[in-house]
């Protein structure tokens, strides 16, 4: 990412595999220190890209709080950033091959209208992380996370977003 935007940006990444957003996941990235170490950033553009696991069953089953718990990130994030910051919303990458508990179903019928209505309520933009890879199935080796290739072509979708 760094590389895409060029200078003029300092890019940090704060991501935790295989974390939640949901408070009541399995792995919530609340209780993360890298959760502590985005406030203490206090980021002029922040990009959040959870969800994935939070479709998994065991976490799905608190899908009624998915939608709380994402505008209590964003209002808690929003408080160490500039008046002028913007964050984004991201739409996670196709599923290919259900795994994991990951499933295309899920993603695209439950989970993407919660995101939307989430960017909407809290003035967020969005970027689609589905569109640019979801002809590059082969990308996907166990059909849920992209490869080197994949990564890249998600960072290109976030700096043009960004840009």
């Amino acid at each position: 990412m760094q590389n895409v935007l060029g200078d003029e940006y300092l890019v940090k990444n704060f991501g935790v595999s295989g974390r939640t957003l949901l408070k009541n996941g399995d792995y919530p990235y609340w209780d993360e220190p890298q959760f502590q170490e985005v406030l203490d950033f206090k980021a002029d553009i922040l990009v959040i890209k959870l969800g994935t696991n939070d479709s998994k069953p065991q976490n799905w089953k608190y899908k009624d709080e998915f939608v709380q718990d994402y505008i209590d990130m964003i209002t808690i994030f929003r408080e160490t950033m500039p008046d002028d910051g913007e964050v984004y919303v991201c739409i996670p990458v196709p599923v290919f091959k259900d795994n994991f508990g990951i499933t295309e179903s899920v993603m695209v019928d439950e989970m993407r209208p919660m995101l939307k209505e989430i960017a909407k309520a809290t003035n967020s933009k969005m970027i689609n992380l589905y569109k640019p890879l979801k002809n590059h199935g082969d990308l996907f080796a166990d059909g849920v996370h992209p490869n080197k290739e994949g990564n890249q072509l998600m960072a290109e979708a976030v700096a043009k977003k960004i840009k």
